[in-house]
């Protein structure tokens, strides 16, 4: 079991920034793969960033160079660095993990509105 805790979503105007934080717990070891999703309001939930063990990183087409998803294993944390926000990167911000066994785990989300 892996337990995930988000936070770092608010409010904030376009054109600013914001970081989340993805607290991992539990069984660790077994994370394979790191993602941020997102579920904008009347949109399909979308990969934004992921990262895997061997430090792989990829991205969506419409945040590569604004955001940037990085790890600090001494933590158990995974951030995703968010600037130069548009209000459509608005929407409910999940973390998401697969093990190497293939399990899935969700985070609670968190709220990022940018208003314009």
């Amino acid at each position: 079991q892996v337990q995930l805790v988000e936070s770092g979503g608010g409010l904030v105007q376009a054109g600013g920034s914001l970081r989340l934080s993805c607290a991992a717990s539990g069984s660790i070891f077994s994370i394979n793969r790191t993602g941020w999703y997102r579920q904008a309001p009347g949109k399909q939930c979308e990969l934004v960033a992921g990262i895997n063990s061997g430090g792989r990183i990829n991205y969506a087409d419409s945040v590569k160079g604004r955001f940037t998803i990085s790890r600090d294993n001494a933590k158990n944390t995974v951030y995703l660095q968010m600037n130069s926000l548009k209000p459509e990167d608005t929407g409910v911000y999940y973390c998401n993990v697969i093990t190497l066994g293939y399990s899935y785990y969700w985070g609670q989300g968190t709220q990022v509105t940018v208003s314009s």
